[in-house]
């Protein structure tokens, strides 16, 4: 009987264990979740736009038809340090008239983005003609908050979606 006793007192020490693995590992796992969350945010780096190395908020979305756009918000020295926005066509096959506004809705609010691609030399001599810049100050100076937008392009795509990490780091290039 003293043989039996002692291996009770193996099992139970090794359910211990496993209690204390089982319990100490998830929770180890939300901690460090909860103290470095995941970060989704764009970020800004420098970019080569136009020859020159400039500061500039870069993020690739999807369209509601699956297409893939580039969104690039940079200042230009070309237009006095405004803000602007280029907006890239992948994979290039598609063609953006222009001027051509750009509208941007948010809530009940709404804006069009006047068309400054033909000012840009580099872009106005592009025979690819995917891509298009708009003056982003307009709307960026309106909002006090980061808020989703939905941007349409007539002829080009209906709605693509903006989230409101992308508008803050819009934002923070001011």
């Amino acid at each position: 009987m003293h043989l039996w006793i002692l291996k009770m007192k193996k099992i139970t020490k090794l359910n211990k264990k496993n209690i204390l693995l089982k319990g100490l590992f998830p929770l180890a796992i939300i901690i460090s979740i909860v103290f470095n969350p995941l970060k989704v945010y764009a970020e800004i780096a420098e970019t080569e736009i136009n020859g020159e190395l400039m500061n500039a908020s870069s993020e690739f979305l999807r369209d509601l038809d699956f297409e893939t756009w580039q969104l690039v918000a940079y200042k230009s020295p070309l237009f006095e340090d405004k803000l602007i926005l280029r907006v890239i066509g992948y994979p290039g096959n598609l063609r953006i008239d222009h001027p051509t506004s750009l509208q941007v809705d948010s809530g009940r609010k709404q804006w069009l983005l006047s068309d400054k691609t033909s000012l840009n030399f580099e872009l106005a001599s592009d025979g690819r003609e995917a891509a298009a810049e708009f003056d982003l100050n307009q709307l960026i100076n309106s909002i006090d908050k980061n808020r989703p937008l939905r941007l349409s392009l007539s002829g080009v795509f209906s709605e693509l979606p903006v989230p409101p990490f992308l508008v803050k780091e819009w934002r923070s290039l001011i």
